[in-house]
């Protein structure tokens, strides 16, 4: 058995004003927050992977709050209050990230957004006929004037087939997710905050004078590694059922996949079609596309990171029919993220006992959420 040195246990193990589970990008902009508002706090971050293991890391890269027939879906579903509520979280979360971080240090690609549809398009004419309420309501969040155009003269550019429609929403942008969180990293490092890889947290108990946590590391298999602090933040998202198995969260699962570069490649942008279901844009001159969860909703809302022949095929049947008709490619790569849903859009902030917060479900909107719900639940703890 591995034995802990009296300086491990004096520094990495030492009793903490915050604890934070999860590294994510909620995780990281919570620890963030929190250093700003009090920089003397001890900070911990514990992650079970050696990298964020959820979504973060894992999903399209798309700097967006909501294509025009999912925002009036959920006006439909929600309410237009919360929706519009909503959608300003989302929006000034992405203004957030553009404050911390330069454009080249994430990869932000301003190259605009479209929603794509057809002749089976059940929402066109929906989209259509409401497009100034949207744009109307937009103005107020964003302060630009006839956000969503309609924008069918850019169909041949981007040498699709089988769409109809396109609606540009000129604001949307695609973003590296994978260097948003090392530049999240290093942001919190240099603050002070301690991020430990490999933890998962399997329990904790709220004592008088403190919570105390158990802990499994493969690298420590044997030890039980024990943190105490003061107040405990549940970053988890998806998998937040695991300590506080009454929450409402249902995990989804999305599928991505990525080609080889293409020659002279004509998508450029991020794109959405089917109310969100389907989702790609260019990385460069690769394509990226993601979704098909509607082809098996039940099989989707799992907690396995995996793929499977049903959403990958689905995947690669709609570039051959719609994003690549006459171009050959090869995909290097497929990948699944999870993501956390719930009866309900919003996310939960909140304290769920004495000392204990959590800041969960971004509803496939943790991009641009985390910087936002992060200021909230910093507020809250203090």
């Amino acid at each position: 058995m591995v034995q802990l040195s009296f300086w491990e246990k004096e520094s990495f193990l030492a009793p903490q004003d915050i604890i934070i589970v999860g590294s994510g990008f909620v995780g990281l902009w919570s620890a963030l927050q929190l250093k700003l508002k009090n920089p003397s706090s001890k900070i911990t971050i514990l992650e079970r992977g050696i990298i964020p293991t959820g979504a973060s890391t894992r999903n399209a890269g798309f700097s967006c709050f909501g294509s025009p027939s999912e925002l009036l879906s959920d006006a439909e579903t929600m309410g237009e209050e919360k929706m519009w509520q909503l959608v300003e979280m989302r929006y000034k979360g992405l203004i957030e990230i553009r404050k911390h971080f330069t454009e080249a240090a994430i990869d932000y690609d301003g190259s605009g957004g479209y929603e794509c549809f057809n002749a089976k398009s059940t929402d066109w004419d929906d989209c259509y006929t409401k497009l100034d309420w949207l744009n109307k309501g937009l103005q107020t969040i964003t302060a630009q004037e006839n956000l969503f155009t309609v924008a069918d003269d850019k169909l041949s550019q981007f040498g699709f087939k089988g769409f109809n429609h396109l609606i540009e929403n000129r604001l949307e942008a695609g973003i590296h997710p994978g260097k948003l969180v090392q530049a999240l990293l290093q942001k919190v490092q240099g603050l002070g905050v301690q991020v430990l890889t490999g933890i998962e947290v399997k329990t904790y108990q709220n004592h008088y004078h403190c919570i105390e946590l158990e802990t499994y590391s493969m690298a420590y298999e044997g030890i039980n590694l024990k943190f105490t602090t003061g107040q405990l933040l549940l970053c988890t998202n998806a998998f937040t059922k695991q300590l506080f198995p009454k929450i409402d969260i249902i995990p989804n699962r999305g599928q991505v996949l990525i080609t080889a570069p293409i020659n002279n490649l004509p998508i450029k942008g991020t794109f959405h079609f089917d109310k969100g279901y389907y989702y790609f844009r260019n990385v460069g001159n690769r394509l990226l596309l993601g979704g098909a969860r509607n082809k098996a909703f039940e099989l989707e809302n799992t907690q396995e990171m995996q793929t499977t022949i049903t959403i990958q095929n689905a995947l690669e049947e709609f570039i051959k029919q719609h994003l690549l008709p006459d171009i050959t490619y090869t995909v290097t790569d497929k990948w699944s993220g999870i993501m956390a849903m719930g009866t309900e859009k919003n996310p939960i902030i909140k304290m769920i006992s004495s000392n204990v917060y959590c800041c969960v479900r971004m509803s496939g909107m943790g991009v641009a959420l985390a910087p936002l719900v992060a200021m909230e639940v910093a507020d809250l703890m203090n």
